[in-house]
């Protein structure tokens, strides 16, 4: 099986998780940024999860190091292209960033900065390297409010320019949705196309919870599975989850890959789509996810139906989602 042909859409990536040891230290040291190491082999150390990691709690860790350098315009263009050039080279055709703007806003820049850096290395790595991005602004959970509703006001303003949803970020086991529910009335009043980490280190209420606030997608969204009552809404409501196997096991929603719920799911006609979340955090690639797919024993027919449900899931207008359908048939 070719998985080259269906591993080519990445809906749920996290830039401060997906950055190399070689962009970061490079940004480092044009910043004056402080390192642990800057020996790329060891820095992956501490950029990758081991066997100490036993929750979400323990993954979220990782991001320490990622953010210190994406304080920068500097640092954000060298780690952000250094991406899209990694990406490229493993044979993507689109993929949705997504990045909490207010994460970097430690060393003077404001939100919009960042937005602005971001979308414009976007735009050179797709001049540079062919590859089209677009960008999901996260909302914090564990965020203030005020900051929260300035990112959703900045995805508002550059909806349509290389912004194409938002999403609510965090570790859902201290924030719950009931503890957040102003920023999604907040969300539903701009009428942003939105996502949310939902289900994934939690049970299914939390889907259940988020659910009046009409998703298109759930970032995650596993726990789906222990619920009828659960699918049958997600099912009703044309909702996507966006599931990432590795992660899910890394976080310790899951023990196995064998017990990530995709087939099932799959096969209670749930538009599920297969992603990396964190490239660096879980040491993955979408190829590899694709390739655990196989594993999990799933036919090509069931991968194809991913992919095709990756397409429809994304961001992007009907004119470009009929050419990735037309790209796919063609490979």
């Amino acid at each position: 099986m070719n998985l080259s042909k269906y591993a080519i859409i990445d809906l749920h990536l996290h830039l401060d998780g997906s950055l190399s040891p070689q962009a970061i230290i490079l940004a480092a040291k044009k910043n004056h940024v402080l390192l642990p190491t800057y020996d790329a082999v060891e820095l992956e150390n501490y950029l990758s999860i081991d066997e100490t990691c036993t929750s979400l709690t323990d993954y979220l860790t990782k991001f320490d190091i990622p953010n210190r350098v994406l304080q920068t315009k500097e640092g954000i263009h060298i780690c952000t292209l250094d991406l899209i050039k990694r990406l490229a080279e493993q044979g993507l055709k689109y993929v949705e960033i997504r990045m909490a703007p207010q994460l970097s806003t430690k060393r003077g820049l404001s939100q919009e900065d960042v937005i602005i850096a971001l979308l414009d290395t976007i735009l050179e790595g797709k001049i540079k390297y062919g590859l089209k991005c677009n960008l999901i602004l996260c909302m914090m959970r564990n965020y203030h409010y005020k900051e929260n509703l300035l990112t959703a006001d900045l995805a508002k303003k550059y909806l349509g320019k290389g912004v194409v949803a938002i999403d609510i970020a965090g570790d859902e086991t201290k924030y719950s949705n009931k503890d957040i529910d102003g920023l999604f009335e907040y969300v539903n009043a701009l009428g942003l196309p939105f996502t949310c980490h939902s289900g994934e280190s939690t049970n299914h209420s939390s889907i259940d919870y988020i659910m009046r606030y009409h998703p298109q997608r759930i970032g995650h969204g596993v726990k789906a599975i222990e619920s009828i009552d659960t699918i049958d809404h997600l099912r009703r409501d044309n909702v996507y989850l966006e599931i990432c196997p590795t992660s899910n096991v890394d976080t310790h929603a899951f023990n196995s890959l064998s017990e990530v719920p995709v087939l099932p799911l799959l096969k209670a006609g749930i538009k599920v789509t297969v992603n990396t979340d964190n490239m660096t955090v879980s040491k993955t690639t979408l190829k590899r996810e694709y390739y655990n797919l196989v594993k999990m024993g799933l036919t090509e027919d069931d991968i194809y139906q991913i992919t095709l449900n990756s397409i429809s899931a994304s961001f992007l207008s009907k004119e470009e989602k009929i050419a990735l359908i037309d790209l796919v048939n063609s490979l």
